[in-house]
């Protein structure tokens, strides 16, 4: 694989069901993302975009065809390599948050490092802590936390391993229009300055305007 691509999917499939029910979440799926890139994925609802993330982070198991990062394809690996593979390559920003309620905000964001048996980077941790504004609420526990503060805590944890590709999944959905604002300009800071790619779905069309390159996909396939 050219070394400034690091994500390829080839022929990529998922179908669901079996005869004339068969859904087709993801019907062909070839697909090149670059080193540092921040890309936004678009479609309507059911158009196969959140299947293609969990794909794209090894969550999911595609029916056929393959992905690849960076020189590893995915889907050959076993669990236990995968579960590894994920947490130290890829930060996932769900729309649930995930977060751990017992741990507080900071527990929270270095976690998947210390389930690695990494040392934390402080001083990188907390100037994302900074510009996502959570300085205060760093000892709180998660249910303490507004909708918008614990979405934050989780795109802070995403970014604190400085993974390879950042999945994110509607990452501003659940935020107002400043911080939903700040947030994608952290992203794109972010990708630039530790290039890391980041991949972004959206139903935003002022959000994918941000970014340096848009897939639009319906009914499992790519349109443009």
């Amino acid at each position: 694989m050219n070394e400034n691509i690091i994500l390829q999917t080839r022929n990529l499939k998922k179908y669901y069901g079996k005869g004339e029910t068969q859904v087709h979440a993801l019907d062909g799926i070839n697909l090149e993302i670059e080193v540092g890139k921040f890309v936004a994925i678009i479609g309507t609802s059911g158009s196969g975009k959140s299947t293609l993330l969990n794909m794209l982070g090894g969550l999911d198991t595609p029916t056929s065809g393959t992905v690849t990062i960076g020189n590893t394809e995915v889907s050959e690996l076993k669990e236990e390599q995968l579960t590894v593979f994920r947490r130290r390559r890829i930060g996932f920003i769900f729309q649930n948050y995930n977060l751990i309620p017992t741990l507080n905000v900071w527990e929270n964001i270095i976690f998947p490092i210390a389930m690695d048996g990494q040392k934390p980077d402080k001083k990188f941790i907390e100037e994302i802590v900074g510009l996502l504004g959570l300085q205060k609420k760093i000892y709180s526990l998660p249910n303490n936390l507004s909708g918008g503060q614990q979405q934050r805590v989780a795109i802070a944890r995403a970014l604190a391993s400085k993974p390879d590709i950042i999945l994110a999944d509607e990452p501003t959905g659940n935020l107002d229009s400043k911080t939903s604002d700040n947030v994608i300009h952290l992203l794109q800071m972010t990708s630039q300055k530790f290039q890391q790619t980041i991949i972004i779905i959206t139903h935003n069309p002022e959000i994918a305007q941000l970014t340096d390159q848009t897939i639009r996909i319906e009914d499992g396939q790519i349109v443009s």
